[in-house]
């Protein structure tokens, strides 16, 4: 079977490395922990790292950090169902919202449960996804601020999760601005701006960040180190945080080109023939992985000398070349991850979880 390690030796000097960043600086932030998947042991090692505060998209993995540890804050972080309410409102201390309708439905189950829930209201501001237009914010705000067992602490954005659309210091500075006008208009108090996500933390890098985004919610650079504007590791963290291995179960030096007449496979795919290829042949591995668990663009050989071919549902074939490392059936070949390539394989029931 493959397996994916978690370093956890690594995984702690990110996250200390984002906590010291973060508290010079005087802002509050979360673990966004939905590329775990709901993998108890991996969620075990996030919260031995003293996280308070843990947000995810799926209400079955904040019933497993409760279950951990129940003084964890957590945030649901996309619109939630009507039929889901009663299980987030139980789970979640907070969840993001930018339906006034779905407000209406959570302010009443919290009333039932005699709970108060904590709302932060997304803003779009340019990448369209969620969020209320500025234009509505104050009739939206209006509507919400006197539900009963709601409490509104913040205002929120999300950017770069679409259409890509990058955040910018005059983007969170209007966002900003809508805090101000709400907090004047109704004479009300709202902690965060919430502003911050992993693709947000280059603008702090360089000084650019507005003073009164105040929270952030972080996954990416937690596990992968990233800066997302640059596309590389940030100096002091980690990229490798996790690492998968697959074994070889086939290892055979095999022509280049395939021998036959060709029609598409079952991913819909016509392979190219390149004539300059006739007549020659490399070694090819077969691995115990494929397109079921991951998709191969999201794979980062860990050795230089191996290419990726192409998977089918359960293999992933290799290109060994003349196979300089001497690989051989039963070895194991290493492979870092890009962000959805870990969310795949973390997702996938068929790959161990281990920690090293």
């Amino acid at each position: 079977m493959a397996f994916i390690n978690l370093d956890r030796s690594k995984f702690k000097s990110n996250f200390e490395h984002l906590k010291k960043m973060f508290n010079e600086s005087e802002i509050a932030w979360g673990v966004v922990s939905k590329l775990l998947c709901g993998n108890e042991l991996y969620l075990r090692e996030l919260i031995d790292l003293g996280v308070d505060e843990v947000h995810d998209s799926r209400i079955s993995n904040l019933a497993k950090i409760k279950s951990i540890n129940p003084e964890v804050q957590t945030v649901y972080i996309k619109p939630v169902s009507k039929r889901n309410i009663p299980d987030m409102v139980t789970y979640a201390d907070v969840s993001l919202n930018s339906e006034l309708t779905t407000i209406q439905w959570i302010s009443k189950e919290a009333v039932r449960q005699n709970k108060t829930h904590k709302i932060i209201i997304m803003v779009e501001t340019g990448d369209l996804r969620e969020g209320v237009m500025g234009d509505h914010l104050v009739d939206f705000y209006a509507g919400v601020f006197e539900l009963p067992n709601i409490n509104v602490i913040g205002l929120g954005t999300n950017l770069n999760c679409l259409n890509g659309v990058m955040p910018s210091t005059d983007k969170l500075i209007q966002l900003c601005l809508y805090k101000q006008i709400i907090e004047l208009k109704f004479n009300k108090v709202i902690p965060w701006v919430s502003a911050g996500t992993s693709v947000t933390i280059p603008l702090m890098l360089t000084k650019q960040l507005p003073e009164g985004v105040n929270h952030f919610r972080v996954g990416e650079t937690l596990f992968f180190g990233v800066d997302l504007f640059e596309e590389k590791v940030i100096e002091g963290m980690h990229g490798d945080v996790f690492e998968l291995n697959a074994e070889i179960i086939e290892m055979q030096e095999k022509p280049l080109l395939p021998i036959g007449s060709l029609a598409a496979n079952p991913q819909g795919d016509i392979v190219k023939i390149d004539e300059k290829l006739y007549g020659k042949s490399s070694f090819r591995a077969i691995l115990d992985i494929g397109l079921l668990d991951v998709d191969p663009k999201y794979l980062i050989p860990a050795d230089e000398d191996f290419e990726i071919l192409g998977a089918s549902s359960d293999m992933l074939i290799l290109n060994l070349g003349e196979n300089p490392n001497q690989y051989k059936v039963g070895d194991l070949m290493k492979f870092n991850l890009k962000y959805m390539g870990a969310l795949a394989v973390l997702n996938s029931d068929y790959i161990e979880k281990r920690v090293k």
